[in-house]
């Protein structure tokens, strides 16, 4: 009986797998937040490499893994799968629960997965330095890692909240050579905007990504690269559910039902994506996001053509979208704070494909503890979502009395945000209720577009 199943380095993926070919229906346009019309390539490649452009519309179902990335992956990949034995045990259910662990990475999460293939990409296109936006530093530590590597210098702007809430990620990407911006900062128009409105603005995805998108769009010297959301971004992190199918079948089991957090979707994608291509072919297995009830998207948002960022700078795309200014409230899930979400995720919930939860951060942080008491692993607050739903399906298989296979994403490790569970011990972590009121006001100011 093994805790855990680990693959050797050879069964690394050679391919990623996108799922572009297997969605349901066509995808929508990319539009223009310029001209809003459709996006002419020529707009992307201004922020872009070519081979990155080509990734994200490609319609090949499998896409090979430059050598050059792939030994770098091999420096925490494969990344285990375990059996939570003693989760299942204090809560004594019927119910099998695995977890899929991608907190051995150097940056102590998911997000190298496609900050290497990003870093590697420009660098062969001739690109200097790279500008990014980072909310819990998770991204951006692992963008500064991938920089590092290959001599790119590397610009991230975190948003203000997370940077006050976790110094030490701020740390570690100027540890590994980054230059790091609190956003709103004073080192870009959309910055600069936004603080002469509100000098004491706290900061957001959408505005960081905004300030981000202005740096590299005006130097050419200089790329934009996002850790979440786009369809590229989703096809480098598909290699965690392809070894997690191998480590199933190491196992002589399968999963009833696949949970990771979501906020922009690359988690998510990257380890469910895999399972929705059984479940494509006739398989029976659930696929379910789950987010903050602070962030809604998926669960409380509407599926509509919106920006990608506050100052309206960056593509616009058909999304789930709690609308592009909308400012949710700083919650320690920092990674899940983004008004919208994956297209590709979105297309698949408005199809009725997968499946979405939400939670307030308490039940999140209880559901943590319990797991860390079990397993010893402290989640990151991103995870907690994660941990928090797969307990919840453990008990109601308990209730039920029937057996059931659960695979969560663990998609990093909390070891620092511990002020985040300094606040949950000591009583005063704030569960922020639904700001309904504010998000219908974000709502209508979604761009038009008629096609």
């Amino acid at each position: 009986m093994n805790t855990k199943i680990i693959l050797s380095e050879e069964q690394i993926p050679r391919q990623w797998y996108n799922i572009i070919p297997d969605m349901p229906g066509p995808l929508h346009p990319v539009i223009s937040p310029r001209t809003l019309q459709p996006a002419k390539p020529e707009e992307m490649l201004a922020i872009f490499p070519p081979a990155i452009l080509q990734q994200e519309m490609s319609t090949e179902r499998w896409i090979d893994i430059p050598d050059e990335v792939r030994d770098i992956y091999r420096l925490w990949r494969p990344s285990p799968l375990y059996r939570a034995r003693r989760l299942e045990q204090a809560l004594q259910t019927p119910a099998k629960i695995y977890y899929k662990y991608e907190g051995v990475s150097p940056a102590g999460s998911h997000k190298p997965n496609s900050a290497i293939p990003q870093a590697w990409y420009n660098k062969q296109a001739g690109i200097r330095r790279l500008a990014t936006e980072t909310g819990a530093g998770q991204w951006g530590s692992s963008l500064a890692l991938a920089c590092s590597m290959f001599g790119l210098e590397c610009t991230v702007y975190m948003v203000k909240v997370s940077c006050q809430q976790k110094p030490y990620r701020k740390s570690m990407m100027e540890l590994w050579g980054a230059r790091v911006n609190p956003s709103p900062s004073e080192f870009t128009n959309a910055g600069r905007t936004i603080l002469a409105h509100d000098p004491e603005c706290q900061g957001s995805l959408g505005i960081a990504i905004s300030e981000a998108v202005e740096d590299a769009a005006t130097h050419a010297d200089t790329n934009y690269a996002l850790g979440s959301v786009l369809n590229h971004v989703c096809l480098h992190q598909t290699v965690i559910g392809l070894e997690a199918k191998e480590q199933f079948k190491v196992a002589g089991d399968y999963p009833d039902v696949v949970i990771a957090c979501c906020g922009g979707g690359s988690n998510f994608a990257g380890l469910a994506f895999p399972f929705i291509a059984d479940r494509a072919a006739g398989r029976k297995v659930r696929a379910m996001a789950v987010e903050p009830a602070s962030c809604p998207t998926l669960t409380k948002g509407v599926y509509a053509f919106d920006y990608g960022d506050t100052a309206k700078m960056a593509p616009i795309a058909m999304m789930y979208t709690l609308g592009h200014d909308f400012m949710p409230p700083g919650i320690h899930a920092g990674g899940l704070r983004y008004h919208g979400e994956s297209p590709l995720v979105s297309q698949l919930y408005h199809a009725g494909e997968i499946e979405a939860k939400s939670y307030k951060q308490n039940a999140c942080f209880e559901g943590a503890i319990l797991f860390s008491r079990s397993e010893g692993i402290v989640p990151a607050p991103e995870s907690s979502h994660a941990v928090r739903a797969a307990i919840d399906e453990a008990m109601l298989a308990k209730e039920e009395g029937k057996e059931r296979t659960i695979l969560f994403g663990l998609s990093g490790h909390g070891q620092l945000d511990m002020g985040a569970y300094d606040a949950y011990l000591s009583g005063n972590l704030e569960d922020y209720e639904y700001p309904e009121a504010k998000i219908r006001e974000a709502l209508e100011r979604l761009p038009k577009i008629c096609l």
